[in-house]
């Protein structure tokens, strides 16, 4: 339909609106065109009566004289027909007229306008009664007759007879109101005109976006035109709309395109938990199947082997599914964290304490370098904890014997920098930005750790939810360098504390 369209909604308002408002200024206008000629005629001829009885000699000798009023009647029947005269008693009722006699309906007009007008009324125009009608009032001029002091009665004038209705009807027909109802006509037309145009342009954007919306929507949300430049200015509400579209189709193609990679991910990822837990599951079951196939032929020390090889698998699973549920939470944002102010340093060096005898057998040196009069950091203790953990275990790991691994703490640009690095082989360029994806193990692989490559990955996610990402580089001396940073505790938190 042709009226769905937001354009011929407003065109069709408009020229209602346009109509309406003319036929209201042609009814007022006429109205009050008609008030102002009734007031001003009545203005002009208040005296008229008067001046009739007072012209015409009706009063004589302190009476009336019908004669007089028969002949007043019927010359202005011929000479003024736009009035007529009648003569009323006190009561209003008709006694004589100057009009047909078939034509007159009424026998008696009300009396109350008449001792409106006598008692000097301002209030113009004033109606009263028209004999030839039963609901017509029309302006008038009276007199009370003989005289004021002794009326009888009253000569009541119409100031505009039946021949005045008549003439307004011709007035309807006449060049002046034809050429005023064209003018009329025309500044509605005009104004018509005029606001369809400016509908149009108004709503040309409106429709422009309605096509880039219905050409989004037919791309599967693939793909979209931009409604404007970045840069634009914003000129008014559908400028606003316009860009909140950009803005939200963008937001939409980003999500499609992560939900993607998701999905690539997810593959990824059930294939790598297929391998990686295939591989202690299969060891595990092999063991316990070797020791129930052979118990009996196998030696003490060769029983405790098997057993132990088992547990190793067991304790390598368990610590496997550990992690894929940790990460998992961490995605799924399940673990808010608990924050708080604390010293960084102290905690470090409590972390540094638990892998002190792993160094030590590995032969690689330990190291906390922290500057002085450390600010309180500003984040879960726990969370905090499990990065240093990840991050320690993975330089160790990757450290040869007489290495060292250092954790350094600085404060910089309003924040705790916490860096991890090792003197072993470092990482790649190429693989610095991959090695915290969940079972990336790029060129580590070849080390063959037993690790499934998910605690770089947790500590991605654990660093995202203090506000800042985990950072991979090349220490000093060509090893890998891992850096994540925290808040500093506020003032005001410092001392509710």
């Amino acid at each position: 339909m042709i009226l769905r369209t937001l354009y011929a909604k407003l065109a069709l308002a408009l020229v209602l609106l346009l109509l309406s408002v003319g036929a209201l200024f042609a009814l007022l206008t006429v109205s009050a065109t008609r008030a102002y000629l009734e007031e001003l005629s009545q203005r002009f001829n208040r005296d008229l009566a008067r001046n009739l009885v007072s012209d015409e000699a009706l009063v004589r000798a302190g009476e009336l004289d019908r004669g007089a009023l028969e002949a007043l009647f019927d010359r202005y029947m011929v000479i003024n027909p736009s009035i007529e005269i009648y003569l009323l008693d006190l009561e209003g009722t008709i006694l004589a007229y100057s009009a047909d006699p078939g034509k007159v309906k009424r026998r008696r007009v009300s009396v109350q306008p008449i001792r409106e007008f006598l008692d000097g009324s301002e209030l113009y125009p004033l109606l009263g009664d028209d004999p030839r009608s039963h609901d017509r009032r029309k302006i008038f001029s009276v007199t009370p007759v003989p005289e004021e002091k002794e009326a009888t009665g009253y000569l009541y004038v119409v100031l505009q007879g039946e021949q005045v209705d008549t003439i307004d009807a011709v007035l309807g027909q006449s060049y002046i109101m034809r050429l005023g109802a064209w003018a009329l006509g025309g500044s509605l037309l005009f104004g018509a005109l005029a606001g369809l145009v400016l509908f149009r342009l108004l709503t040309r954007r409106l429709q422009r976006l309605d096509r880039l919306m219905d050409r989004f929507r037919a791309s599967g949300f693939q793909s979209y035109s931009q409604y404007a430049a970045a840069q634009a200015p914003v000129r008014d509400e559908i400028d606003g709309l316009g860009f909140t579209f950009d803005a939200m189709a963008a937001r939409i193609v980003e999500q499609l395109e992560e939900l993607r990679s998701q999905d690539v991910r997810r593959r990824e990822t059930v294939a790598h938990i297929s391998h990686d837990l295939r591989t202690p599951l299969t060891a595990l079951h092999g063991y316990l199947e070797t020791l129930r196939l052979k118990w009996e032929s196998l030696s003490e020390s060769q029983r405790s082997e098997h057993i132990g090889s088992a547990l190793n698998q067991s304790d390598r699973l368990r610590r496997l599914v550990d992690q894929l549920f940790e990460l998992a939470k961490l995605d799924a944002r399940d673990t808010l964290p608990e924050m708080e102010p604390f010293a960084a340093a102290e905690h470090v060096q409590d972390v540094l304490q638990k892998f002190r005898l792993t160094a030590e057998r590995a032969g690689i040196e330990l190291r906390l370098k922290a500057a002085q009069d450390l600010s309180l950091a500003f984040g879960d203790v726990a969370l905090v904890e499990r990065v240093l953990d990840n991050l320690i275990e993975n330089a160790l790991r990757h450290t040869p014997r007489d290495g060292r691994v250092t954790v350094r703490l600085a404060e910089a640009d309003g924040t705790l920098h916490v860096s991890v690095s090792d003197t072993g082989p470092g990482i790649p360029a190429e693989e610095r930005q991959r090695v915290v994806e969940p079972f990336y193990q790029g060129g580590d692989r070849h080390r063959g750790s037993g690790q499934a490559g998910l605690g770089l990955a947790i500590a991605q996610r654990i660093a995202e939810l203090h506000g800042f990402c985990l950072g991979v580089g090349e220490a000093s001396g060509g090893g890998a360098r891992f850096e994540f940073r925290l808040p500093l505790a506020r003032e005001e938190i410092v001392n509710r504390s």
